[in-house]
């Protein structure tokens, strides 16, 4: 596939007023928190076509050209003046629902980015997800940031359907040996996603994966979103449907996972391998995961012992009375919980959530959408309970 960008120099263009004015809300807001970290997005437009990609729900999957909502210092300052922005606290992530941000026209806004975060001391850890090509002089730019703790996220799926997914795997896969090769300063995951019965689950795709995770300090899967808007995307285009019905929450049916953790456990040639992004991405720093998920602790019987033992000492049941105070100031309403798993509330919609989350280390649910046990925040889809009957 040639390359889907040109003039790699230059300055993207900025939208007119009036055109962001016509964009959904939603996209129109540089920045939403999402479980992994407070997300800015002020660049749009991707030209790579993955079918299955977030942007149908912001109805702007047709927009393949980047553009700029805001300059780069406009966006710095709108997420260090969040409400939600914690210096030093905060996980960030750039650019993961609208473009791909190591596409050569839109790479320079990332690292311009990256050096006025970093030129403020600042060592939150900044999150960067990747398809596309990425070489030895990217690698030199990502090494020189001296203060944020930078990860580099890796997206391969060996779907080999080019009507799902045009790009060719082969190229994720040579960037995330060339990251690996080169990391000095940050560090590097292989995103193995999203994993579909059928579709990139065979013996072969497991084995791929196996391998590719030895060029990676972690790596990480996880199924599909399948969102209305991707269902309807399918149904336009003749794809066939990879479930019935779509869901919420990601879907990883269980049989799938077993698959997984079966060769995992039977195999000494992977490296470490983890459920949940924050886990892979603290595991390659040599932290104890920020999103405190050893609460949910059948998340970790695939995790290294030591990486469990320094998250099991991190991990500390937050006070009540605190908990309660902090959730009330961002509108909880309804009863506040603290047990062995979460944090608890009601009325909280997901970014305050999130917030509390990261501010306490440990997980905060809605009371309204449990995460069942074994099913890690999954959808029900392809999922039985303990007693063998379908899940609730």
């Amino acid at each position: 596939m040639s390359s889907p960008s040109t003039g790699a120099r230059r300055t993207l263009p900025i939208l007119p007023v009036d055109t962001v004015a016509g964009l959904n809300p939603a996209l129109a807001d540089v920045i939403e928190y999402r479980k992994s970290g407070l997300s800015l997005n002020w660049i749009i437009g991707c030209p790579l076509d993955c079918g299955y990609c977030i942007r149908h729900t912001f109805a702007n999957f047709e927009m393949k050209v980047p553009r700029r909502l805001m300059s780069d210092d406009d966006a710095v300052q709108r997420l260090m003046g969040h409400p939600y922005f914690r210096p030093h606290r905060t996980p960030i992530q750039l650019l993961n629902r609208a473009t791909d941000p190591m596409l050569p026209a839109v790479k320079p806004h990332v690292f311009n980015v990256l050096r006025q975060l970093d030129e403020q001391g600042l060592t939150n850890h900044v999150l960067i997800i990747t398809r596309w090509r990425v070489d030895a002089e990217d690698c030199a730019v990502l090494n020189s940031f001296t203060h944020l703790r930078l990860t580099v996220l890796v997206t391969h799926s060996n779907i080999q359907d080019k009507r799902i997914e045009p790009v060719d795997s082969s190229i994720a896969a040579r960037s995330l040996r060339t990251l690996h090769q080169h990391a000095d300063r940050y560090r590097t995951v292989l995103y193995w996603r999203p994993i579909v019965p059928g579709l990139n689950d065979s013996a072969a795709d497991i084995a791929r994966a196996r391998d590719l995770s030895r060029h990676a300090h972690a790596t990480v899967f996880t199924g599909l979103f399948f969102r209305k808007e991707i269902a309807a995307y399918y149904e336009a285009h003749g794809l066939d449907m990879p479930y019935e019905d779509t869901a919420r929450r990601k879907i990883m049916p269980e049989a799938a996972e077993q698959r997984i953790l079966d060769a995992f456990l039977h195999d000494s040639g992977w490296g470490p391998l983890f459920r949940k992004t924050s886990c892979g991405v603290a595991y390659a720093h040599g932290e104890a995961d920020y999103n405190g998920h050893f609460g949910i602790r059948e998340l970790c019987d695939i995790c290294p012992p030591a990486q469990t033992a320094k998250c099991r000492a991190a991990w500390v049941k937050p006070d009540l009375t605190a908990v309660t105070r902090e959730a009330r100031a961002l509108g909880a309403t309804g009863r506040v919980e603290v047990d062995e798993r979460a944090i608890v509330v009601e009325g909280l919609d997901e970014p305050p959530r999130y917030y509390l989350q990261h501010g306490f280390g440990y997980q905060c649910h809605d009371r309204a959408k449990p995460h069942h046990p074994r099913r890690h925040g999954r959808a029900e889809t392809g999922w039985t309970a303990q007693n063998g009957t379908p899940a609730a």
